[in-house]
């Protein structure tokens, strides 16, 4: 079985109710609801939250895949962890060990189902135990002593001959309910990357990110990329 877990709070200090905040005409969370339930690999999807209007809203959608799991309070507040509400979840659960458990974040809404089925595929043909999404950036680094992290200054690359780096963006992970529990994180053993493509960047924290990611959905909306 493969499990989507989508933890949302209600406290959110720099834009409050963010994961309900309508964006590009829904609500953030029904983003990534949407391109899960659209997707033919992931059989159930939970959303953790401590929230009755959150909770209002997401069964509001009407996705058959969807279900609302009360996040304890204590693992909901501002300094808590996600892994301590990803724990809190699987403990309480009867999963096989072997299951598969998409850990996903609202506040990557550009997130398709595409690439949560490329990264299934992705995780399985590299027989990986766990995997994240990054995206690839085309940015020179520097050190703070003055010395460059990523390039050479005095044989500066093009962009177009310029490899990068990965950088981690934070839309969803791939782990297994047994490495879970016994790593006590989203990570473990032998990790695999999906990469994104660099317009998926972006993770809603503040206001300026939630201006810029609504015209990158625009944009990509126009071009077919999304149903709205």
């Amino acid at each position: 079985m493969t499990i989507a877990f989508i933890p949302v709070r209600c406290g959110s200090k720099s834009i409050p109710f963010k994961n309900i905040k309508e964006f590009c005409g829904k609500p953030l969370v029904y983003w990534n609801l949407e391109a899960l339930q659209n997707s033919i690999n992931i059989d159930n999807i939970f959303v953790a939250t401590d929230c009755e209007e959150i909770k209002s809203v997401v069964n509001g959608f009407g996705f058959s895949k969807v279900v609302v799991y009360d996040r304890e309070a204590q693992n909901a507040n501002d300094i808590s962890s996600t892994e301590s509400v990803m724990l809190e979840f699987i403990s309480k659960q009867n999963f096989n060990d072997n299951d598969l458990f998409f850990l996903v974040q609202a506040t990557s809404p550009l997130t398709q189902t595409k690439d949560f089925d490329e990264a299934l595929e992705t995780f399985k043909n590299q027989k990986a135990d766990s995997l994240l999404t990054c995206v690839r950036t085309k940015r020179f680094f520097w050190n703070e002593d003055g010395t460059p992290y990523n390039y050479d200054y005095k044989n500066r690359p093009r962009r177009q001959d310029f490899d990068g780096m990965l950088m981690e963006n934070g839309a969803f992970y791939i782990n297994t309910i047994a490495n879970i529990k016994k790593n006590q994180n989203r990570l473990s053993g032998k990790i695999a990357i999906y990469e994104m493509e660099e317009f998926k960047a972006i993770d809603i924290d503040e206001i300026d990110d939630w201006i810029v990611a609504e015209q990158i959905m625009r944009k990509y909306n126009l071009k077919g990329f999304y149903h709205v």
